[in-house]
């Protein structure tokens, strides 16, 4: 859990420093500053996804998990969580909700967050969480001077998430062969790409209901692996 622990840390701090620098961004430069950073969340998404060697489960795991999100309404569930985040807040903005899905959908949802809660849990190797864990902790001074205090929270989210990742990752061992998490990053680079998408205000994506798509993969491999 280390890993995870120096990664929370991390968003917590640049969050803070992230606060303290809002006052002094003009609206139009931190427009401008977040069109910039979902150009690089795209570039980003885009490499990720092209790792994949079996398209066919890549998309049928969003067509599966975008459904199973959307009957458990995840999206709304996040926003819902977001908007009670805030009302406990003295002094939050209206804007609570916005920040703090998009930084733990941008903090979770990666092929790092995966990849490195994963070798956290089964070999103790945190490496990849540490590096995480800087570019998150850069990236949430950029989040939070833009979008406020709701980045803050989505420390929370990444302590949840890649805490339940990590500590489940030896019961689920004998399941996480290299195509696995090999696809399940693949996926993963395409909801980064949804995030892009979402921050260049192209188009309002419900990302958070793509979540489950994340674990079809590792689903569907379990499955063939016990009929053969």
């Amino acid at each position: 859990m280390l890993g995870t622990y120096v990664n929370t840390a991390a968003i917590i701090a640049g969050s803070l420093l992230g606060l303290l620098l809002k006052g002094g961004i003009a609206k139009n430069t931190a427009a401008s500053v977040m069109h910039a950073i979902g150009l690089a969340v795209v570039l980003i998404g885009l490499r990720g996804a092209f790792k994949t060697e079996a398209l066919l489960v890549v998309i049928g795991s969003l067509a599966v998990g975008t459904l199973l999100g959307e009957y458990l309404r995840i999206e709304q569930r996040l926003e819902g969580l977001g908007t009670k985040l805030g009302s406990l807040v003295r002094g939050s903005e209206e804007g609570f909700s916005a920040g703090f899905v998009t930084a733990s959908l941008v903090y979770c949802v990666g092929a790092m967050a995966i990849v490195g809660s994963l070798e956290s849990g089964l070999s103790g190797n945190h490496q990849t969480l540490f590096a995480k864990s800087a570019l998150d902790g850069v990236a949430s001074i950029i989040f939070a001077s833009t979008l406020g205090v709701g980045v803050l929270f989505s420390s929370i989210s990444v302590l949840i998430y890649q805490g339940g990742i990590t500590l489940g990752a030896s019961l689920i061992r004998q399941f996480l062969t290299p195509e696995v998490v090999n696809e399940m990053s693949a996926v993963g680079g395409l909801l980064i790409f949804a995030i892009g998408i979402n921050l260049l205000e192209i188009r309002k994506l419900k990302i958070g209901n793509m979540l489950p798509a994340l674990f079809i993969p590792l689903v569907y491999y379990t499955i063939v692996s016990l009929l053969m």
